[in-house]
């Protein structure tokens, strides 16, 4: 078997090992290309395996059922290979941003940051104004004065800009610059904006249309939350014309998105087969085809605004994989009905970027333990810029400290100023 210098084998070395074992599982010869969902592996078989790995090479990336997310022996294969390496080698930081999206809105989020840290204080008011503009009152007064009414589409969307937008300049401020950008569903707009694909201003309409445009659709839609890998929520799916995957957040995380009946009936086919599900606090079924109405109308406003590619490596979750072309009006509009493909983005944004970091931007940490499970244990450290709403600057320092940057930052000039 090929070495990689570390005891441990190369890619092909991985492919080899896997394709004999694998085709010890299940008695019949298998392809490196061949699906894993196609070789016969039950779930004994599949934790077999595991346990195979983890015994010849240590601990693997991610728990037993990610295995099914890599599809093919050659892509598990890859994927172990890509752990094995050094990935920085001279201590630098490399940090990535991932904005979390619709769901984490609560109110007071960020209060103790405002009260306490004058860059955030500012970035926000900044981001506020140029909301304000559009929604006729102010984001900051309320989720500052704990307002229910965040909950509200029309308001948790540029609410939530606005605090991932003031989050992130608070960090670009104290010397943070990201290696790559990512955004789950709205998070995609504080994203783009940091990436310079669109103004802060454009950025804030679009923001603003989008949610109004969404709250004034039709009820009876909803979305759940599943412990299911995306095949048995498709297939839970199924019957319901209703009903389509809203989102892929890690390999049993799938979220369906729908009209609520068909919603029911689908936990109900998955209860049947022992998997958990559960309906989530939102007012419409958002990434899914009942979404249709918004997007021409959606598309039509950014057809007058600047828009443009990102000045930093952009990671879609329309796509599932870094996206270089322009964030265009075709982009939004798909936007709006796509799933929301955050496994693959994220992967693809570990496995390519390698970075040292990678930091939550949101009111509260949501998607921060999906990113530990898929870095796995060689993977980066992951960190939530904010906890809840009692994070303050006292904390905010402790991640600037883990980033390298802010005032005691070992690259800090403190040579005399003029």
């Amino acid at each position: 078997m090929s070495g990689s210098g570390r005891g441990l084998p190369d890619e092909q070395g991985y492919v080899e090992w896997l394709t004999e074992r694998v085709a010890e599982h299940v008695r019949r010869d298998v392809r490196e290309d061949m699906p894993l969902i196609e070789c016969g592996l039950d779930s004994v078989a599949l934790l077999g395996l595991y346990g195979d790995a983890e015994e010849a090479f240590g601990p693997l990336p991610d728990h037993p059922v990610e295995v099914w997310s890599y599809l093919t022996i050659r892509g598990l294969a890859r994927r172990l290979a890509d752990r094995d390496r050094v990935t920085w080698p001279d201590g630098r930081v490399r940090t990535a941003f991932v904005f979390t999206g619709q769901g984490c809105q609560h109110p007071w989020m960020t209060a103790g940051l405002h009260g306490h840290c004058t860059a955030y204080r500012h970035h926000l008011t900044t981001a506020d104004e140029a909301v304000s503009r559009h929604l006729g009152r102010s984001v900051a007064e309320l989720v500052l004065e704990g307002s229910p009414l965040v909950h509200r589409t029309a308001l948790t969307q540029p609410a939530l800009f606005a605090v991932g937008y003031a989050l992130a300049m608070t960090l670009l401020e104290e010397g943070v610059e990201p290696v790559a950008l990512l955004g789950h569903g709205i998070g995609e707009f504080a994203a783009a904006t940091v990436g310079g694909a669109l103004p802060l201003g454009a950025a804030a309409e679009l923001v603003v249309a989008r949610g109004a445009l969404m709250e004034q659709l039709p009820s009876g839609g909803g979305m759940m939350a599943t412990c299911a890998n995306p095949y048995e929520a498709a297939e839970a799916a199924t019957a319901e014309p209703g009903v389509s995957i809203g989102a892929i957040n890690a390999a049993r995380a799938t979220v369906l998105s729908g009209d609520l009946a068909g919603l029911e009936r689908a936990s109900r086919r998955l209860a049947d087969i022992g998997i958990a599900s559960t309906m989530l606090k939102v007012t419409h079924a958002f990434h899914s085809p009942l979404m249709d109405p918004v997007a021409p109308r959606l598309e039509e406003l950014v057809r007058r605004m600047p828009t443009g590619a990102s000045e930093v490596p952009f990671y879609s979750t329309v796509y599932g994989r870094r996206y270089d072309g322009p964030l265009d009006p075709a982009y939004w509009s798909r936007h709006i009905t796509s799933p929301v493909r955050f496994a693959d983005a994220a992967r693809a944004l570990l496995g390519e970027q390698r970075p040292s970091h990678v930091v939550e931007i949101g009111p509260k940490a949501v998607l921060t333990a999906f990113l530990r499970r898929m870095g796995g244990t060689r993977g980066p450290r992951c960190l939530p810029m904010c906890r809840g709403p009692r994070t303050n600057a006292v904390d905010l320092a402790g991640t600037l400290s883990a980033l390298n940057a802010g005032p005691l930052s070992e690259d800090e000039d403190t040579s005399p100023r003029p």
